[in-house]
């Protein structure tokens, strides 16, 4: 191939990895597998590794981040980059909107609202069309250059739909289930662990090494344009000229931007918007802290002005946080299936964001001795992104006299070894690989629904087989017979003969899978699915070296190292060999997604169903080429509904959306099926 067949086919590979990313992260609607995508990247990466000179910024391949930098250059913004007033009552947003129409003389404003999304914002800059340059706010005036850090959110295009030059502005976030997993496995690893989706977001978007920002699963969304070079705008685009026509420019020029954002005609319907929002918060799958209002007209905007540190034509609307009370009745320590000791606070049961909670986590003895929690204190709880229970404060006015601080054992409480901190990790750890609650753990992961799905196999069971000696490892599972199982408590034989067939079913369920099941340390889902894509077969695992595995993309030295030392010790190739003979899939599963019934379709699936779990109904979804997604809108072609379906059953039918029973959907699989 010479340079210029090199060029050309670069460019399109670029185009289309391009419009595959804007489809993904953008509309979310991905037209083909990931392992095609992944094909499309690493034929890119083959081309300009052979033609290095043709690499550019913009390279879909160049958002993995470069090389450390030893500090951030201080960047002047175009525009200085205000805050929001707050209100904290729909009383002052209603003020706002009477001291607004009194300086306009205008009886009545439409305003834009939408939730106030708590990241970082950022300032992006644009030459005719190529991504060139991203700070954060700073101090308003002058921020830092976090381009090379920015290069790597997936959902930031690096080249716009159309040739235009400006500088728009945002905010970077994590999504709350992207926040749990990376603090779940920051835990595993004993590493310290983020307090909120917004701290992680800013430690990660202001690392030196933008190869560890890769790591991290930062999102971002836009909301404005602080600068447009009108004259680039395409023929026939028109400058925008309303807030609501900004949103509607940054969505053409293929920004990602809220969907839950809405025109309002009046500060009635403002204040509804604020109402829906603080009661389904809870909903949204990024954490929010209140409602921004901006009035419509941006001409308004001129006439309004702004103070030295904010607009006047916009205000946040606060939310209260969700708070409660509670009295720490004890503290106790749990065993994970990697041997990390985490310390727990038991309190007495309170009513957090629609679910009632007693327990959280106190994460690491260092963490521990910081929030100094101790058994019989009044505590501050709330939950971090509406989802993981926390412990905020201690009232120390309401400490008891005699309390004392809590010391962490020496000891594992379950198989006696000594803790010990290894390589300067934050967390304690058991070393024993023979400890019980290590196998208890492991086997709970092993069966978990995004491992090898083995319905019924819980903590108290997987402690039961542990105790009775009928399976210490996921290598035991597959020997069990209905007659052992059921001798145990609570199992008769029908509950043992669905679980033995259970098991069986989860022989096939693929490499990728399985790699997740075992627990490897650093190797979670998207690194299970990586490494069965790319090697195809658990033999090329046995056999690789740390060399080998870091030349696949997204391994890093320790995940790297982490991989070779499992396999390189003698009871874990032997369980591998065991499952091997037991008849569980090896090698990695081709998914079917092409020509089906659900290909292209966005399908959100709400309520309890009473033959499948959640996550079979959305695999179904996946292997017939559908898109899960976990909010109801106009881009929403059906809702799947179980019982108790709550508020999505009723924004589907508010918007026209058609609502399927579980027996109609499952009917229109069987149908494509006969």
């Amino acid at each position: 191939m010479n340079e210029a067949e090199a060029r050309l086919e670069i460019e399109q590979l670029r185009r289309a990895i391009e419009r595959h990313d804007h489809l993904y992260y953008v509309l979310n609607r991905p037209e083909i597998t990931d392992e095609a995508y992944d094909a499309l990247m690493r034929r890119l990466a083959e081309l300009e590794q052979a033609f290095p000179h043709l690499i550019t910024p913009e390279s879909p391949t160049q958002r993995v981040g470069g090389a450390p930098a030893e500090g951030f250059a201080t960047v002047q913004h175009r525009t200085p980059m205000l805050s929001l007033n707050n209100a904290f009552s729909l009383e002052e947003v209603e003020a706002f909107d009477a001291r607004i129409r009194r300086l306009l003389d205008a009886e009545t404003l439409e305003y834009v609202v939408e939730p106030k999304i708590d990241g970082l914002g950022v300032s992006l800059s644009y030459e005719r069309g190529i991504f060139r340059q991203g700070a954060t706010r700073g101090d308003g005036e002058l921020g830092e250059d976090v381009t090379g850090n920015l290069r790597t959110v997936r959902s930031l295009p690096l080249r716009l739909q159309a040739p235009v030059s400006c500088e728009v502005r945002g905010e970077v976030f994590m999504r709350k289930e992207d926040f749990a997993r990376l603090n779940a496995r920051r835990e595993e690893a004993g590493e310290a662990v983020f307090a909120n989706p917004r701290n992680a977001s800013a430690g990660a978007l202001r690392q030196l090494d933008p190869r560890v920002t890769a790591t991290r699963p930062l999102d971002i969304l836009l909301y404005s344009i602080a600068f447009l070079e009108e004259d680039t705008l395409p023929e026939g685009w028109s400058v925008p000229t309303t807030q609501a026509q900004v949103m509607e420019l940054l969505r053409a020029l293929g920004f990602p931007t809220t969907q839950h954002w809405q025109l309002c005609s009046d500060i009635e319907a403002v204040l509804a918007y604020c109402d829906r929002w603080q009661n389904e918060r809870s909903a949204l799958p990024f954490e929010i802290d209140g409602v921004v209002i901006k009035v419509n007209d941006l001409s308004y905007h001129e006439r309004l002005g702004s103070t030295a540190r904010s607009p006047r034509w916009a205000l946040a609307f606060k939310f209260p946080a969700q708070q409660a009370i509670s009295v720490v009745q004890r503290i106790e320590v749990n065993v994970g299936r990697t041997g990390v000791v985490t310390p727990l606070a038991v309190f007495e049961p309170v009513q957090l964001a629609g679910t009632t909670v007693s327990r959280a986590s106190l994460h690491n003895e260092a963490y521990l001795r910081e929030k100094d929690v101790r058994v019989g204190d009044t505590v501050v709880v709330q939950k971090a992104g509406d989802i993981i229970p926390e412990i905020v404060s201690v009232r120390l006015d309401l400490r008891p006299a005699d309390s004392e601080p809590y010391r962490m054992p020496t000891h594992c409480p379950d198989c006696g070894s000594e803790l010990v901190h290894l390589d300067e990790e934050v967390a304690l750890r058991c070393v024993n690989r023979n400890c019980p609650a290590q196998a208890v753990e492991g086997l709970v992961h092993f069966a978990s629904r995004n491992a090898m799905d083995i319905e019924g196999l819980g903590p108290a069971l997987a402690e039961q087989l542990v105790k009775s000696g009928l399976a210490r490892g996921p290598g035991d599972l597959y020997s069990l017979t209905w007659e052992q199982l059921a001798q145990l408590e609570r199992m008769g034989p029908k509950s043992a003969k669905n679980l033995v067939r259970a098991i069986d079913a989860s022989r096939q369920r693929g490499l990728a899978r399985l790699l997740y099941g075992l627990g490897i340390r650093h190797v979670g889902e998207g690194t299970a699915r990586d490494l069965a894509a790319h090697l195809g077969h658990m033999d090329a695992l046995l056999s690789a070296t740390e060399e080998s595995l870091q030349a696949l993309p997204d391994i890093g030295p320790r995940t790297a190292q982490s991989i070779v030392e499992f396999f390189a010790r003698h009871e874990n190739r032997k369980m591998i060999e065991q499952l091997a003979e037991q008849g569980v899939l090896m090698s990695a599963v081709a998914e079917q997604t092409q020509g089906s019934v659900l290909t292209d379709k966005r399908v959100v699936v709400t309520g309890t169903l009473s033959s499948l779990s959640r996550k079979q109904v959305e695999e179904l979804i996946r292997q017939h080429g559908g898109t899960v997604t976990s909010s109801v809108s106009r881009n929403v072609d059906f809702v799947v509904a179980g019982a108790s379906p709550g508020s999505k059953l009723t924004r589907a039918q508010e918007l026209g959306i058609p609502v399927l029973d579980e027996e109609t959907f499952l009917n229109m699989l069987r149908g494509e099926n006969a």
